[in-house]
């Protein structure tokens, strides 16, 4: 599950950071020695000294969002106001209800505080705990690469050009040496320094955004359907309940350990419910929109079906779980890409598997079981799902996570 700091680390997406991190470092410090020699100048040691903070910076905040973890809901978590169940989602991995903000993460095991995403190269989520130094380790680590790809190209340069600056040169440029390993190991850490740049510099753009409008990536993505929905549907704007003005919510970034991550300042007039019952809304008429399908023939999970040569070539480009399946089995698909389907597998009353399957193996049901299916609540991952989806049926729910009146 990746929950230990030290299962955390041992994974291919730390230790690529820290090689990465290591070989631009370790390019710097070999060129800039012949490029600006910081026992020169003032000027030299001063440069020296700051790429060599920026390079200290980016490992500390590296190590620390890695090994301080996002923060996990306990186990077993219910609210103390047993009212407030009905409004929470409830977690069955967990055994726990997912208090406001929370989300299950499949490959961290847990639910996790203010989840934003699960991010590979630390191998944890981005969460209430660590989300502070996650972003501070992706503003030092686009600096850092900034300043080493622009001097790195300097050097590299100066280095191809070695013999003419030798002969024809003032005699004041600086010779760079590079033998044909060195020299190889150093384009290499300046593509390395231009990805950075150009790869994390996106991601710090839409964390800074996210972190003044005081939303998560998973809230964006609510946020955005919430506004599509109830415009379809003629309701009332949706209120980001936590959005309390740019300034109050990078305050609440930077002074996040006082908050347990549980309950949250909310704007004034919005309730401490608001995002989870837009969320229970949305996810009744996701599930009311879903088709479900009967499997024709086998298929045993494979990325690439070689029997099926146009699903294999349209592969979605996603880690999630492909479903393995057999004739007979009956799924619920809730997503389509090209010649594929995403779904649950339907296992009586339980939640089942879910994952990615060729669209080919499989024939939608008859339509009348298929609209029973849709109006059961068999399949739900918690109480609050099965009321919402009665009382839509009864007339008693009005879309927008709210019930109305007698």
């Amino acid at each position: 599950m990746g929950s230990s700091p030290i299962r955390r680390l041992c994974h291919w997406g730390p230790i690529a950071v820290l090689c990465i991190i290591k070989l631009i470092t370790w390019a710097m410090v070999h060129l800039i020695g012949m490029w600006w020699p910081p026992h020169e100048s003032v000027g030299a040691a001063l440069h020296a000294v700051m790429f060599l903070g920026l390079a200290a910076t980016t490992l500390y905040f590296f190590l620390q969002s890695l090994l301080e973890g996002p923060g996990f809901v306990p186990l077993g978590w219910k609210p103390e106001n047993e009212e407030d169940k009905e409004h929470l989602q409830f977690c069955s991995v967990c055994n726990s209800y997912k208090a406001p903000r929370s989300h299950h993460c499949r490959k961290c095991g847990y639910c996790v505080k203010k989840m934003d995403h699960h991010c590979p190269w630390i191998n944890c989520c981005v969460g209430h705990a660590n989300h502070r130094y996650f972003t501070l380790f992706l503003i030092s680590a686009v600096l850092g690469c900034l300043h080493a790809s622009i001097v790195l190209s300097i050097c590299v340069y100066h280095a191809i050009n070695r013999v003419w600056y030798m002969h024809k040169g003032t005699g004041q440029e600086p010779i760079v040496y590079l033998t044909l390993s060195t020299l190889l190991l150093t384009l290499l850490a300046v593509g390395m320094a231009v990805g950075v740049v150009l790869a994390v510099g996106a991601l710090l753009y839409l964390q800074i955004r996210g972190i003044l409008r005081n939303r998560t990536t998973i809230e964006e993505w609510i946020v955005e359907k919430a506004a599509s929905r109830r415009e379809e549907q003629g309701l009332q704007p949706f209120v980001f309940p936590y959005d309390l003005g740019w300034r109050n919510n990078l305050q609440l970034l930077l002074q996040g350990s006082k908050y347990d991550g549980l309950t949250w300042p909310l704007l004034e007039g919005c309730g401490p419910y608001d995002l989870t019952r837009e969320q229970i809304a949305q996810k009744v008429e996701k599930r009311m929109r879903s088709r479900v399908y009967v499997v024709r023939e086998q298929y045993g999970g494979s990325w690439l079906p070689l029997c099926r040569p146009r699903a294999m070539l349209a592969a979605p480009c996603s880690d999630e779980p492909r479903l393995k399946l057999q004739p007979g089995d009956r799924v619920r698909a809730t997503r389509h890409r090209r010649h594929w389907l995403f779904g649950e597998k339907m296992v009586g009353e339980g939640r089942g598997p879910r994952g990615w399957f060729p669209s080919a193996i499989v024939s939608l049901a008859d339509p009348m079981v298929d609209m029973f299916d849709n109006r059961s609540s068999e399949m739900f991952d918690n109480k609050s799902e099965d009321m919402f989806t009665n009382m839509r049926a009864s007339g008693l729910y009005d879309g927008a996570g709210k019930t109305k009146p007698d």
